[in-house]
C-alpha cells in the first residue's frame, strides 16, 4: 500500500469519540497505509466500538498510563499485533473538575498530582514503555494547547500543558542518540468530548474564530491529525522538540 506512512506502526492513545483528534489520526494513518494498534482507558467498550469505525478494525489494548504494571507490560501486548513500533501518537490528557473551570487558587495537591501524572508525566512514560519496540527514525508526538499564556478557565491543566512542552524537549534531548523525535502538535479550540468537560471552554472559542488569520473551524479535527501524520512520517527526519501550531495562525497575533 502507498502513502505517506506505508508499512509503519503506530500505537495511538485516546481514541474515546470519533470526534477526537486521535480518531481522525488513526483515521487518516490507515488511509496512508499505517498499521495502528490502540490503547484505552476505562469505558473499554466504548473504545472497542469507535474502533470499529475506523476503515479497518484495529487491537485495541487496555492502559492506565498511572498503573507501573501496564506500562511495564505494555510491550508484550503490542507484540501480540506488530512486531514493533515506529511512532507513538499521545493523546492523553486529565484533570480533576477542581483544576479546571476558575479552581486554580483552591484546587488541592492530590487533584493537580493527579492532572500533572496523567496529563504530563505519561508523556515521558508511555514513550519509555514503548522503547523497547521502536528503533532509529521513530517518532513520538503528543497534543498539547499552547501553554506560553494564561487561559481562562484552563487553569491546572494549562501547567500541565506547560509541563508536557518542556517533558517533550526533555524527551528530544535524551533519546535524540538513539534516533527517536519527539515532537508536539498544538491544536487550536475542538469541541471534542475533552473540551466539553472543561466549564467555560467556549468563552473563548468565538474570540479565535474572529481572530486567527485563516479562521479557525472548531468541528474540524483533520488539520491537527495531518500535522500528527507529518510528524510520524520520514517527511521531518531531522525536527524533535518542536511544537507546531495548528490553530489558524491564532498564536502569531496574540490573545
Amino acid at each position: 500500500m502507498s502513502g505517506l506512512l506505508a508499512g509503519k506502526r503506530l500505537l495511538i492513545t485516546g481514541v474515546i469519540t470519533d470526534q477526537s483528534i486521535a480518531f481522525s489520526t488513526a483515521k487518516l494513518a490507515q488511509e496512508q497505509g499505517a498499521t495502528v494498534v490502540l490503547t484505552g482507558f476505562g469505558r473499554m467498550s466504548l473504545v472497542e466500538r469507535i474502533a470499529k469505525r475506523l476503515p479497518e478494525p484495529p487491537p485495541v489494548i487496555e492502559l492506565d498510563v498511572q498503573s507501573a504494571e501496564q506500562l511495564a507490560g505494555l510491550a508484550d501486548k503490542v507484540r501480540e499485533h506488530v512486531d514493533g513500533l515506529d511512532g507513538v501518537v499521545h493523546s492523553i490528557a486529565f484533570a480533576p473538575q477542581s483544576c479546571l473551570g476558575g479552581g486554580f487558587l483552591d484546587a488541592s495537591w492530590e487533584d493537580v498530582s493527579t492532572a500533572l501524572h496523567v496529563s504530563t508525566y505519561s508523556y515521558k512514560s508511555l514513550a519509555m514503555a514503548a522503547l523497547p519496540l521502536m528503533g532509529r527514525g521513530g517518532s513520538v508526538v503528543g497534543l498539547t494547547f499552547d501553554a506560553q499564556y494564561a487561559w481562562p478557565v484552563y487553569d491546572w491543566m494549562g501547567v500541565a500543558k506547560a509541563g508536557l512542552e518542556s517533558a517533550s524537549r526533555y524527551l528530544a534531548l535524551h533519546l535524540g542518540k538513539q534516533g527517536i523525535r519527539s515532537n508536539l502538535v498544538s491544536a487550536g479550540p475542538l469541541r471534542t468530548m475533552a473540551a466539553k468537560s472543561i466549564p467555560g471552554f467556549e468563552q473563548f472559542e468565538d474570540e479565535w474564530v474572529r481572530k486567527a488569520p485563516l479562521g479557525w473551524d472548531l468541528g474540524d479535527q483533520q488539520a491537527a491529525a495531518k500535522a500528527v501524520l507529518a510528524l510520524l512520517s520520514d517527511w521531518f527526519p531531522a525536527t524533535t522538540g518542536e511544537v507546531v501550531h495548528v490553530d489558524g495562525g491564532f498564536h502569531a497575533v496574540g490573545a
